[in-house]
């Protein structure tokens, strides 16, 4: 079973009824569900996952002290610990006592704060450069089952994806990144006998096409070790994971590098037919650094559009 469905499953057999019998006063204020970090938030989590921090559990998300006193956060974490120790098969762990837990009672001006840097999620322009995606996804992932104040919600949709001009600043930088690690150095590397060079301008390069895939889908890109997997979930582009994974799997015989390079002119053409598509270039040839360029003169904001293209890289 998957974690979120575990975790609503618990909440609607064993919260609900926990808050309407013994937190009623306070219950308008509360918000239940599961988000943070973990596979399971994703909906990645199998069986695999449940080596490590897999559980019956779900959050309880919880406003400042003005609305939700100290001594209610006690007393709702003493009776969240207090649940069943076992549902459907797996056992859930103790709670910390020094905090750090993914689940049970969690002040929202924290989970924000935690994960973006600030209690409101109100980022400034420079935050939207330097945060990681990675965090604004663990920010606005996973699910909510309940929220009856509405802040948890707030937030979350506020925080849910890039300021247009930020998302161009990070496809320019990206699209040349492309460009000049794919395009331009894998093959230097291979004529100089540099292999080793050429697997890192291979990695670059890929790793800089998954960033870009991401971006034009407007979606958040996860972790590392998650982005092949979220990839295949995408709308745009998503047929591309397995030439990208060849790219970074495969060793550079005289064959392989042949088809390799082919493999990148062939996204680079898919992605520029796509950046054509939305309307974000206005370069004509298969130079994906032409198409950086032109990507970045979109950007509305003076001062955003002058920064070095490779700025938000």
């Amino acid at each position: 079973m998957k974690g979120l469905e575990l975790a609503e499953k618990f909440y609607k057999e064993y919260g609900e009824k926990m808050i309407d019998e013994n937190f009623s006063h306070i219950k308008q204020y509360l918000a239940f569900g599961l988000a943070g970090s973990g596979s399971e938030c994703l909906g990645f989590d199998d069986n695999i996952s449940q080596d490590h921090d897999f559980e019956a559990g779900f959050c309880i998300f919880i406003p400042d002290e003005d609305l939700v006193s100290e001594r209610d956060e006690f007393l709702l974490e003493r009776a969240y610990s207090k649940l069943p120790s076992e549902f459907m098969g797996y056992e859930r762990s103790k709670l910390n006592p020094v905090g750090g837990n993914r689940h049970g009672v969690i002040r929202i001006s924290k989970f924000f704060k935690d994960k973006v840097g600030n209690e409101k999620g109100n980022i400034t322009t420079d935050g939207w450069f330097y945060i990681s995606e990675q965090f604004l996804l663990e920010a606005t992932n996973g699910k909510i089952f309940c929220d009856n104040f509405g802040l948890m919600t707030e937030i979350r949709e506020r925080l849910s994806y890039l300021p247009e001009d930020i998302r161009l600043k990070k496809l320019a930088g990206n699209i040349l990144v492309m460009a000049q690690s794919g395009q331009y150095n894998y093959k230097r590397c291979i004529d100089r006998q540099e292999t080793g060079a050429a697997q890192l301008a291979m990695a670059e390069f890929v790793n800089a096409a998954l960033k870009v895939i991401f971006l034009l889908n407007k979606k958040y890109m996860p972790y590392y070790k998650w982005s092949f997997r979220a990839l295949k979930d995408l709308e745009i582009l998503s047929e591309l994971s397995d030439q990208l994974e060849y790219l970074i799997s495969s060793s550079n015989m005289k064959n392989e590098v042949e088809l390799k390079i082919e493999i990148i002119e062939n996204i680079a053409s898919l992605v520029i037919k796509e950046l054509e598509k939305q309307g974000l270039t206005r370069a004509s040839s298969n130079n994906l650094v032409n198409h950086a360029y032109s990507v970045n003169d979109r950007i509305k904001d003076s001062e955003i559009r002058n920064l070095n293209v490779m700025y938000a890289v």
